[in-house]
């Protein structure tokens, strides 16, 4: 018999599974006993990876011992089956086999896993029961998480404070529960009881308190702490490097989250995760593009989460080849149909311009959820595809999803930018008979500018009306289309409302100054500038900025300064030439200086988004490639003029991205039909 168990115990090492079915064989020819050996057999199928083997073997003994039962039930959770295992758990009780502590600690999990209050209520009944509850510190520590992962703190506390002999498991259970519904309070109160009662922390408890006081903003207590972490030899635990990295990430303190990241002997990859998760969060992408290229060459695996958050980073940087070397990364990993992953791929595509490939991935999820959908939605609206965007968002009631918030917001700014007008207020009109949603500023920011740039203004600022307290953003929308409609006397009164929120509000002065400027009105023109020097208020220059062959070429109006600027200017009057053939006018209303009109043009020229797309020209000539440029303010309505007739001209596909959203330009037409 003991031959056999030491050979049974010796396939599990090994996890040679043809090797256990043969010894499995020879026990049922050789006539020994299941009730000697069954238990052992099943133990070594598990570890070969075999459930169904074990479950088989299971069913066939003639008498189940606690320990058996308790085996298949943590296989099962460990395996991620935990509905299997609660069967098991409850023909375990029907058989009249009474569960014991290793029972209650590890079915509780799989109770909180699956929702089931009731069957996690009843097991700490019996707990009761055997007295199990205020004796054994591992089963108290799994009811109060259980508890706290139920959202039922109170009985966390309770079941906590009916325990005799508390011990490091318990107090930590509790304190993570707390930090987790983010009561901090509670957790720093149970720490100092756990301190006073003398008993000593342990890797996980400190890194909760890591993560408290940085939820607390208490960055004494929090640096306290991280002495402790080093002075218990504790840095290169997992849980305590990701609470450390995140702690510092919280406090904005990105030089010691680095320092802390490269003090560290190995790292996991939470932690990377943990540190590129804090360098996104604190709006240094670029170092984590580079945290993350060390990762992959350091042969560490990326989770969705990681994926997630650094195609985040290269959303903001608008850094598309990184962002498609990332996707090859994700199918490589078999990750394209994560739900986390293909959000952050469909936003990444959506930011940088190709709709197309952010469907595609779109298209591919295995699970479809209102997060994936809105992230769709928006990329629809960033680029001017409303109809699209329409279309999905009706899709939803067929799928199941209920809209939220978010969704909404994206549809009307979808609406807003395809100045689809009457959908955009039917979809309010929706929002407002919704009571599960609740009208924010920013639905009201959406459709003031869609009615605004329609020259609804009476509508706009009656809607203006119904918001509580309107902040300057708002009031900045509807001065913003009064300038694009010359709507002088309301623009003014707009003007006061804002200077009483925010009297040095530079941006306010500059949109007056500019409508004056397109009314013909010079003497207000020079009274508001006079105005913004006595302020000492910064207007924001103009830049352009475009990638071609990987190297990023920025442009300022009439800049003069790059090395190529002799054949920049050669190429920039050829197609000036070309396209006034194709109809092009020059429109001086977009000029906000008192010159005469020759003047106006010819400043008109030279203005930032038209030097970088004769570069792009100038550099790609002979190729059929998409010119990609970006502004860091709005296009102005005469460069969006000129370049549709630039990609009629040059047969190339542009795609443009200003402040507020994407223009794609294609055979001498704009996605945004004009409406931007």
């Amino acid at each position: 018999m003991n031959f056999y168990s030491c050979l049974i115990a010796q396939c599990a090492q090994t996890k040679s599974l043809n090797t256990l079915r043969a010894l499995h064989t020879n026990v049922i020819k050789s006539g020994l006993s299941y009730l000697f050996l069954g238990h052992k057999l099943i133990d070594g199928y598990i570890k070969c990876r075999s459930l169904t083997e074990a479950r088989k073997l299971f069913d066939e003994l003639p008498i189940r011992h606690i320990v058996t039962w308790n085996t298949m039930i943590s296989s099962h959770i460990n395996y991620g089956k935990s509905k299997e295992a609660v069967e098991f758990y409850d023909n375990m009780l029907v058989e009249g086999v009474l569960p014991d502590a290793y029972t209650f600690s590890t079915i509780s999990k799989a109770f909180s896993e699956l929702g089931l209050l009731r069957h996690g209520q009843r097991a700490h009944g019996l707990t009761v029961v055997l007295g199990l509850e205020v004796l054994d510190g591992f089963v108290a520590s799994a009811l109060v998480d259980m508890y706290a992962k139920f959202d039922k703190m109170r009985d966390a506390r309770l079941v906590f404070d009916r325990v005799l002999e508390k011990d490091v498991v318990l107090f930590t259970a509790l304190i993570v529960g707390y930090v987790q519904h983010g009561l901090d309070g509670e957790a720093l109160e149970v720490f100092e009881d756990m301190v006073n009662r003398g008993v000593k922390p342990n890797e996980y408890t400190l890194a909760c308190l890591l993560i408290s006081f940085g939820n607390l903003g208490d960055l004494v207590n929090g640096q306290l702490i991280h002495g402790i972490v080093v002075k218990s030899g504790l840095e290169s635990v997992v849980a305590s490097q990701t609470s450390l990295l995140t702690m510092y990430s919280r406090f904005n303190m990105v030089e010691d989250s680095i320092k802390v990241f490269n003090q560290l002997d190995y790292a996991s990859h939470v932690t990377w995760t943990s540190f590129i998760v804090g360098l996104v969060q604190n709006g240094r992408e670029e170092v984590a593009v580079s945290i993350f290229k060390e990762m992959i060459r350091c042969s560490v695996s990326p989770n969705p989460f990681t994926l997630s958050s650094i195609l985040q980073a290269c959303s903001s940087l608008a850094m598309l080849e990184v962002g498609e070397q990332i996707h090859a990364i994700t199918l490589k990993l078999g990750l394209d149909g994560n739900k986390y992953a293909g959000a952050a791929l469909i936003n990444l595509y959506g930011k940088c311009g190709t709709v197309d490939k952010a469907r595609s991935v779109f298209d591919l999820l295995t699970e479809l959820d209102v997060v994936a959908i809105n992230s769709m939605i928006y990329a629809y609206a960033q680029n001017g595809f409303g109809y699209e965007a329409l279309k999905l968002f009706q899709s939803m009631e067929k799928l199941g999803l209920v809209p939220n918030g978010v969704t909404f917001i994206s549809i009307l700014l979808a609406c807003n930018n395809a100045g689809l007008v009457e959908e955009g207020c039917q979809i309010f009109g929706s929002i407002r008979n919704n009571h599960n949603i609740e009208l924010t500023r920013d639905h009201f920011a959406c459709m003031i500018d869609l009615l605004g740039r329609s020259k609804r203004l009476e509508e706009a600022a009656m809607l203006m009306g119904e918001v509580r307290t309107p902040d300057v953003v708002l009031w900045r929308t509807l001065l913003n289309a009064c300038k694009i409609h010359g709507e002088v006397e309301m623009a003014e009164k707009v003007m006061r409302k804002i200077l009483e929120l925010a009297p040095g509000d530079g941006g306010t002065h500059i949109l007056l100054t500019n409508l004056y400027a397109s009314a013909g009105k010079w003497n207000q023109v020079i009274e508001m500038k006079s105005t913004i020097r006595d302020l000492k208020l910064k207007k924001s220059p103009a830049m352009s900025w475009v990638d071609v062959n990987r190297e990023v070429h920025t442009f300022m109006a009439g800049d003069l300064s790059h090395p190529r600027a002799h054949e920049i200017f050669e190429m920039l009057h050829g197609l000036i030439e070309k396209v006034k053939t194709l109809g092009y006018n020059p429109d001086t209303r977009f000029v906000w200086q008192d010159l005469d009109e020759e003047k106006k043009m010819s400043s008109l020229y030279y203005h930032s988004e038209k030097l970088a797309i004769a570069f792009a020209l100038w550099k790609t000539t002979g190729r059929t490639t998409t010119i990609r440029i970006f502004k860091n303010l709005r296009v102005c309505g005469d460069c969006h003029s000129w370049i549709k007739f630039v990609s009629l001209l040059t047969g190339r596909d542009i795609i443009a991205r200003d402040a507020k959203r994407f223009h794609h330009f294609k055979e001498g037409l704009c996605s945004c039909k004009d409406y931007w």
